[in-house]
């Protein structure tokens, strides 16, 4: 029955594509002679006609995302003016991309057979931002009724909270800043799993406050979203970051107004963000099913990874232009290996070819500055600088230098290789921030990688040991090497120099010391758990030591915060 549907549907498709590409060109040209001369409120009032047809063809067809767009765009126009002043200009612009968008989305509908109106989503939302207004959720063509709610914290392990006002108090503000801390990572585009990984500890600890009241059951929501974004790699765009702000307003509430904060119900528009984010995984996970049958639906069959690709197609160049312009550069780049290769050889070495690599790799950045990818362009002309250097000189670069030059075209071709599946978007040219931007020798970048594994492996001893020893009745005999452990990271933080990580882990150490292992008596929950989360947040922030991305300060002062809560 709905294969016949979708078949009745695609042949009226069919039936009106020639009228749909004809209209979207008649608009087009109809607002380009508008922007041309912007008394013509003629050319204006029939581009708002040929966008009212074709939404109403898209109805027609069952086209929803095409419907909205069309409404969205026609409210746009309505909104300029004729004789239109260079202030309207965005809405211009904006109205002259949603069409461009559109159009494409017809032949990609044409060729795929199947309707993901969530792809139109981003510029009916550019439509709606370039007038002021409040953007559609992600949600915005997810049908489900989120009124009768299951019981969300029913798979998700939130163990009792026993501690008195004052430690409610504390414990809110630590999770509150632990979401703040992942919020800032997402809007800053850092390591999105590290952001992923503190929105899943921040929702258990909320949930454990709320836990009984109406609040929790969010709470709980929220953690189970955020493993399953983090098990299925889903990206964090702009509309899980708005929705993702939007629940903080939650954690501050408990903050400021307290227990009385968690008697709250959560909207069911958030509900329903949140739900379709577990739809859209594509997670078989039990945790996810469970929630999901509970509202008769099974994970996507065009998952999250599966839309974004076809985003990147829909909103970038055509897959066969960016393989092609991939293939160009990474065979310009070849080329320009080959001649590192045989400097570092000492194959004949000839001082010309320095003139000769610094010439393609000022090609190069011209080339990639075309394309906006500036990052990435600042780094082959970084390199070309210091080969017109030793070209200057009249000397060959030594083993060193060679390797860094050698480590900035791998890093630009790693780049350049992923322009197929990524599109010339930030997110390539973000892959530039593998360059070190700092003279560090290979050496230096040795002792980085073994002291992140080392320390890493430490963390872990420590959480696991202050586990046994919570379940072994407080035997310190788990404890006994910790402390010893712990030091012997802080001096290797001390040599790559990270003195800010070497000062947090030296006063976890101590208080391991102190509050666990000198004291007779059993340590405080609280002090336990400040303990589990400092230490967390640390293994954080080793996760980004030796590796190509800046590293995290604010996962420091969370660890800080923790210790400070209790009197660490």
């Amino acid at each position: 029955m709905v294969q016949s549907s979708l078949a009745t549907k695609s042949q009226s498709f069919d039936l009106v594509k020639g009228e749909i590409e004809q209209t979207i060109k008649q608009a087009e040209s109809s607002l380009e002679r508008f922007q041309e001369n912007r008394e013509s409120g003629e050319d204006l009032q029939n581009c708002v006609d040929y966008l009212n047809q074709l939404r109403g063809i898209f109805v027609l067809v069952e086209l929803r995302g095409g419907t909205l767009l069309c409404q969205e765009a026609v409210t746009m126009a309505n909104d300029v003016p004729v004789g239109a002043n260079d202030d309207k200009n965005i809405l211009l612009t904006t109205l002259n991309s949603a069409l461009f968008i559109l159009r494409r989305y017809v032949e990609y509908y044409h060729q795929q057979r199947a309707d993901h109106p969530e792809l139109l989503l981003p510029v009916i939302n550019d439509l709606r931002e370039a007038r002021k207004e409040k953007p559609y959720p992600e949600s915005c063509f997810f049908d489900v009724d989120v009124k009768e709610r299951p019981d969300f914290c029913r798979s998700v392990a939130v163990p009792v909270f026993e501690g008195d006002e004052s430690e409610y108090e504390i414990v809110a503000r630590r999770m509150r800043l632990t979401f703040q801390v992942a919020l800032l990572g997402m809007l800053r585009d850092r390591n999105e799993v590290v952001s992923k990984k503190l929105i899943g500890r921040s929702a258990r600890g909320l949930a454990r406050l709320c836990q009984d009241a109406p609040m929790g059951q969010m709470w709980c929501l929220v953690a189970t979203v955020a493993e399953a974004m983090l098990d299925r790699t889903m990206v964090i765009g702009k509309a899980r970051k708005r929705m993702f702000m939007r629940i903080e307003k939650y954690a501050r509430e408990l903050v400021y107004v307290g227990k009385v904060a968690a008697a709250k119900d959560a909207p069911d528009s958030l509900i329903r963000d949140l739900v379709y984010i577990l739809y859209r995984s594509g997670s078989a996970n039990p945790e996810v099913t469970e929630v999901l049958s509970a509202f008769n639906l099974t994970p996507a069959e065009f998952p999250d990874a599966m839309l974004d690709a076809h985003a990147r197609r829909l909103y970038g160049p055509g897959t066969d232009v960016l393989r092609s312009l991939s293939e160009a550069l990474q065979e310009e780049l070849n080329q320009l290996k080959d001649k590192l290769d045989i400097i570092e050889r000492g194959i004949e070495p000839d001082l010309a070819e320095l003139a000769s690599i610094a010439e393609a790799l000022e090609r190069l950045a011209n080339t990639l500055v075309m394309l906006d990818l500036n990052k990435l362009a600042a780094i082959s002309r970084e390199e070309a600088a210091k080969l017109r250097v030793w070209e200057s000189e009249a000397r060959l670069p030594g083993d060193e230098e060679l390797y860094r030059l050698a480590d900035s075209v791998l890093s630009v071709e790693d780049a350049i290789m992923q322009i197929v599946t990524r599109g010339i978007t930030s997110e390539t040219d973000a892959l530039a921030s593998g360059h070190r931007e700092r003279d560090e020798s290979l050496y230096l970048q040795e002792a980085l990688f073994v002291v992140a594994d080392e320390a890493r492996s430490a963390l872990t001893l420590a959480k696991r040991a202050i586990t046994a020893f919570i379940e072994s009745d407080y035997d310190k005999l788990h404890l006994a090497n910790l402390p010893a452990t712990l030091h012997s990271i802080w001096g290797g933080l001390q040599i790559v120099g990270d003195p800010q990580a070497a000062d947090v882990l030296q006063r976890v150490a101590g208080s391991i010391q102190e509050r666990l292992l000198d004291e007779r008596d059993a340590p405080s929950r609280q002090v336990l758990e400040a303990l589990a989360d400092a230490l967390t947040s640390l293994e954080y922030y080793i996760e980004s030591i030796g590796k190509r991305e800046e590293k995290n300060a604010d996962l420091l002062k969370l660890a800080v915060s923790s210790l400070d809560d209790v009197g660490l």
